[in-house]
């Protein structure tokens, strides 16, 4: 579907959908941090993995740049 098609939010960078299976306490202790900060419980999930990733030394790939259309 073309930018013009598209209804609601403008999308944002393209990310990789996937299924994961948490307990759920864990889930429910991740939606009080989520509402605590005002976000989604996926952007929680995102800033938490980047933070864990972080404090291993980790560093995330560059990213492609965006091209226009």
């Amino acid at each position: 579907m073309t930018a013009e098609g598209r209804r609601g939010r403008p999308r944002g960078p393209d990310k990789a959908a996937f299924a994961l299976r948490l307990d759920p306490a864990l889930l429910a202790a991740i939606r009080r941090s989520a509402d605590a900060d005002l976000r989604s419980v996926n952007a929680q999930i995102e800033i938490l993995l980047r933070e864990a990733l972080a404090r291993r030394g980790r560093r995330l790939a560059e990213s492609p740049p965006e091209s226009d259309p």
